[in-house]
């Protein structure tokens, strides 16, 4: 064999080298890597209204009988994925919301806070009254509920944090109308970028809305003067 064959049969097995190596990375970067803790952060949509189903099984998941509601049952909804995201909650529940009405979502928060779940509820002193409301409920059950102080404006979020580390939010109000009837969206994630300043945003107006730090107010003819009534479960 000459000198040339010897040279080019080396820089052939040189290029097949480098080729296997660069498959060996693609293969590790693929399959490999992202097991090892680069697992990219949740992100999920959800777009409403959602058809009515039996969610019984979201909160009872080793029922010895299946349920006999009339309702279709093992249905994949935007209402049953937002139910198993709130209840995904181990330590600690912080929701602030505008109107709360939905009773099986009033059921899930009482639930989390039957297993120990911290819960904090920020809500609108005025949808707080509307007929079939839940936030009395909560109150009752021992949940912490602090509404809107400043009777000028509302408390119009619409948003949920889990454990400090997954936020539910979007136009949705927790109402049953909304989850059935309202052309609404749902975005869910764990990205630490977009929870974080949530998390500010509710431990400040948690603070702002402490009742031990203001006087009591009353509505008079001119501080209510362009609020709006409650009308109806929206």
């Amino acid at each position: 064999m000459s000198l040339a064959e010897l040279l080019k049969m080396l820089g052939l097995g040189a290029v097949a080298i480098a080729l296997g190596l660069e498959g060996l990375d693609w293969l590790l970067a693929r399959h490999l890597w992202p097991k090892r803790g680069s697992r990219q952060p949740l992100k999920e949509v959800l777009f409403f209204p959602s058809p009515p189903t039996c969610v019984e099984h979201l909160y009872n998941p080793v029922r010895a009988h299946p349920c006999l509601c009339p309702l279709p049952h093992g249905l994949d909804t935007s209402f049953s994925r937002l139910l198993e995201h709130l209840l995904s909650a181990c330590v600690s529940l912080d929701l602030c919301l505008f109107s709360f009405s939905n009773i099986e979502l009033s059921r899930a928060v009482l639930l989390l806070h039957s297993r120990g779940v911290r819960v904090r509820v920020l809500t609108d002193r005025d949808y707080m009254a509307i007929t079939g409301s839940q936030i009395g409920v909560l109150r009752k059950a021992g949940i912490c509920v602090r509404h809107e102080l400043v009777i000028t404006m509302h408390m119009h979020h619409k948003f949920a944090l889990l454990d400090g580390r997954k936020l539910i939010t979007g136009s949705l109000n927790w109402t049953t109308t909304a989850v059935q009837s309202n052309k609404e969206n749902v975005i869910v994630t764990e990205d630490p970028q977009l929870v974080r300043p949530y998390e500010e945003e509710f431990n400040k107006l948690w603070e702002a809305n402490d009742p031990a730090k203001h006087p009591p107010q009353t509505h008079s003819r001119n501080n209510t003067k362009g609020l709006l009534t409650p009308p109806r479960d929206e």
